[in-house]
């Protein structure tokens, strides 16, 4: 259940990352997708053209909310944080059907459906623009 309160957000986020780490690529994956599918939804939060004022994590968990591009963004700065090295590639990718989270050049999708972490057999609509993790890097500080 998604706390109302931010500082049991920020430890809910923390214990997130901190299971994650010892869990194997695909397991952990679906647990940050299934855990930033709780967020209250709001449309129009963060918008693409923004990209470069958008919030770091905190502020992000800190504002409570959660259009497609922040949930995305949410997972997107979760995984990073983690710094695996079975991450070799991280996306933040705009298409028609949303926001999604591309890890390991697609192999593994988030973002799209919250009960699985799809694969790249997976039909993606076009992606119209993409932002990688050197991009987004500099949000996290």
């Amino acid at each position: 259940m998604w706390s109302p309160d931010f500082q049991n957000r920020l430890r809910d986020w923390s214990d997130l990352r901190r299971r994650c780490q010892g869990l194997d690529l695909e397991s952990a994956l679906l647990e940050i997708n299934q855990w930033w599918s709780q967020t209250p939804w709001r449309p129009y939060y963060l918008h693409w053209d923004d990209h470069q004022s958008w919030p770091d994590p905190w502020s992000l968990l800190a504002d409570n909310v959660f259009c497609d591009v922040a949930r995305a963004l949410g997972i997107l700065y979760t995984i990073e944080l983690l710094d695996r090295s079975d991450v070799t590639d991280l996306e933040l990718a705009q298409c028609f059907a949303g926001n999604l989270v591309l890890v390991n050049k697609g192999k593994y999708i988030l973002n799209w459906n919250t009960g699985q972490v799809l694969n790249i057999s997976s039909n993606i609509p076009t992606i119209t623009r993409t932002l990688d993790r050197d991009k987004l890097s500099s949000l996290i500080g």
